[in-house]
């Protein structure tokens, strides 16, 4: 189950591919974004995932969004990760997790992160939701439409 549109999405601070931690708070105050949270780098579904992310990039920057992906995943492994797909936009390691547990994002009993991605808007509200396990590339297209209408 996904936390519910119109409520806050809960404030975190991680590390990230960029050597920082990223606070939602704070390095992303007045912006929207898409936090997208999956299970495992270099796993067929999420290298296509991360890589349509990638490809799109363009898109959510024009439009002045962010995309921070989330896993359980060490950032050595994020870093491997991020330079082997030329991914431009942040990772963040959540490795015991907790954020994607306060997102809802955590099989229960075998804590491996769900593929589910969240539309933050500019004051962190949650205007949209999507999760397919299996369905990677339609979290994007999912994302895109509901930025365009906005």
């Amino acid at each position: 189950m996904a936390l519910k549109l119109g409520t806050l999405a809960p404030d975190f601070t991680l590390p990230a591919t960029n050597g920082k931690s990223i606070t939602l708070s704070k390095d992303l105050a007045g912006k929207p974004c898409v936090l997208y949270f999956y299970p495992k780098d270099f796993t067929p579904g999420c290298t296509k995932e991360a890589c349509e992310f990638r490809d799109q990039f363009a898109t959510f920057r024009n439009l002045e969004v962010d995309v921070l992906g989330i896993s359980r995943d060490s950032i050595d492994t994020h870093k491997k990760f991020k330079e082997t797909h030329k991914l431009p936009f942040e990772l963040l390691a959540d490795i015991n997790g907790s954020v994607c547990k306060a997102y809802e994002a955590l099989i229960p009993i075998i804590g491996i992160p769900k593929r589910i991605s969240y539309l933050l808007d500019k004051e962190h509200k949650i205007v949209a939701v999507y999760q397919d396990f299996f369905g990677a590339e339609e979290h994007i297209k999912a994302m895109l439409a509901k930025i365009q209408k906005s």
